[in-house]
């Protein structure tokens, strides 16, 4: 028995669907770590990303019309985080008394002490958040009045009932069920707001279809409020078929301590740790999707600002670029091939798809050539929104060397666009920091996806990843440090061996709720 772990421990591992042989993976890359990734430049405008003409808008939202017109079109939309984020700094003043005096938070917020800036914000715009009637309703239902425990200066207790369950216990929710926008005879959720903005997904019956991933602790309180969400929403001429899937235990990784020893619960069960974004490649994978649209459940607006011209576009966008792909890939798996047009597939790769092979592949014989380019078109294929970098945290598109995937050694080296997070630069190195700093922009906003191959047929998406794009964080637990293994994110490690093109999309595109200080942005208020 292996010094780790005992027959008890290996039953729990097996009993998560996850082998011993990838527990002791994990710990291994805890000590050695993940290799960098090499940035040889930031993707910019006409190198790595294309930009659509206005005239084409309209072009490539009809091409795309058709294709959803014919049900091909779905969202799916990553919803298992819970709120706390939202609230940290509301949750660091539950029970603080220095969240007792307006006059001590106001002098200390003019001091410009971060923090008590934002409480100040908080507490001064209470009123114009959409869920402000909610907290006040809670709290009258336990005889408090929230216009006195304001006046009074009795903030903790207007905390407590917005964080904790003794009233609407937000700090514990999905984000997705957060009262974000205010209407004038109602509120929504991000999930409300998701089914109000699916309109441009519809089919030729009207038929929006929407994938959530959900955590298993909020599973049936998801479910229920979206029945109810769905039966209002359906009194449109707009109907759903909304879909839910829970993140795989087996993807789950064990968290260790600062000396790489397998961490334990109280009762001294192993303590394993959700993958992160990565880890929802296996629900998107089950989908059996065609063209699918991700966006975040975060990342919505009021229904006077939503606009679908930018996702109908590169949903066009991708149909029309997969057209061309599908009509390449036919004709080199039926070997219907001459030297001119590899040469012309060889273009249109660097062109169109930004895959800039190593020499020694043009330099070689037909059949490799050939070869070389069906494994790198016959792939999925995704078209990202990109905005213009804001400073917000995240990662951002560049120019890298592509280390090449598993069976595909021998073509290590071709050059690609990545969408690349801090943790994976080398930031010690100078010159690879200020290849970072020069980003020009920032991650997908929006992202759509074309996962079935030239015969229709759904793509294993595992086969695309890249492994050794994931990163290890360290968080905190019951006041100590611990290494928490991420898996190769959904936007970047996790399709690393897709073919990606980038297209600039409008800053008004990108409008996320990260804190709860974001919904007092003129976006979201009504």
């Amino acid at each position: 028995m292996d010094e780790f772990f005992t027959e008890k421990d290996i039953k729990q591992i097996n009993s998560r669907g996850i082998s011993l042989e990838a527990v002791f993976s994990q710990i291994g890359i805890f000590k050695k770590g993940f290799p960098f990734t090499e940035l040889l430049r930031p993707c910019t405008i006409g190198d790595g990303i294309e930009v659509i003409r206005n005239g084409d808008l309209e072009i490539l939202s009809r091409v795309y019309s058709r294709a959803a017109f014919e049900g091909r079109a779905m969202k799916f939309v990553p919803a298992s985080g819970v709120a706390s984020r939202m609230f940290k700094l509301l949750l660091s003043f539950d029970n603080s008394k220095d969240c007792q005096d307006m006059e001590y938070i106001s002098a200390k917020a003019k001091e410009g002490v971060p923090d008590f800036k934002g409480l100040f914000q908080f507490l001064n715009g209470i009123k114009k958040f959409a869920f402000y009637e909610d907290l006040k309703s809670v709290m009258s239902r336990d005889g408090l009045d929230i216009d006195t425990q304001l006046s009074m200066g009795r903030y903790n207790e207007i905390l407590e009932y917005l964080l904790t369950a003794k009233g609407l216990d937000y700090a514990n929710l999905p984000k997705g069920l957060i009262k974000f926008h205010r209407y004038p005879d109602h509120t929504r959720s991000p999930f409300e707001e998701h089914l109000a903005e699916s309109a441009y997904i519809r089919d030729r019956y009207n038929i929006s279809r929407i994938h959530f991933t959900i955590s298993p602790e909020h599973d049936e309180l998801v479910r229920d409020y979206m029945r109810r969400a769905q039966a209002r929403f359906e009194a449109s001429e707009i109907k759903y078929e909304i879909s839910f899937s829970i993140q795989k235990p087996s993807t789950d990784t064990i968290a260790v301590d600062m000396e790489n020893k397998p961490l334990r619960n109280g009762d001294g069960v192993l303590l394993f740790r959700p993958g992160g974004h990565g880890a929802l490649l296996e629900n998107l994978n089950e989908l059996n999707g065609d063209i699918v649209f991700i966006t975040n459940i975060d990342n919505v607006v009021p229904d006077r600002l939503k606009d679908y011209v930018y996702k109908m576009a590169i949903g066009g966008y991708l149909i029309e670029l997969q057209e061309e792909i599908f009509g390449y890939v036919e004709r080199l798996s039926n070997r219907d091939f001459d030297k001119s047009l590899l040469e012309e597939i060889y273009e249109f790769a660097g062109r169109k798809l930004s895959i800039i092979p190593p020499h020694t592949i043009k330099r070689g014989g037909m059949d490799e050539m050939a070869n070389f380019l069906y494994s790198k078109l016959n792939r999925p294929l995704r078209i990202c929104g990109m905005v213009e970098s804001i400073g917000e945290p995240g990662g951002g598109p560049f120019w890298v060397v592509q280390q090449g995937s598993p069976g595909d050694e021998q073509h290590d080296k071709t050059l690609s666009i990545q969408i690349v997070e801090s943790p994976q630069v080398d930031m010690g190195l100078p010159e690879q920091r200020a290849i970072w700093e020069s980003s020009t922009h920032f991650s997908p906003v929006n992202m759509v996806c074309g996962v079935r191959d030239y015969l229709g047929r759904p793509f294993d998406l595992r086969r695309f990843v890249d492994p050794n794009t994931g990163f290890i964080s360290i968080k905190s637990r019951d006041g100590s440090e611990l290494k928490a293994l991420e898996l190769p994110g959904l936007w970047n490690g996790g399709m690393a061996n897709w073919n990606t093109v980038l297209v600039e999309v409008p800053l008004s595109t990108f409008n996320p709720v990260k804190t709860v200080f974001d919904l007092l942005q003129k976006e979201h208020q009504d």
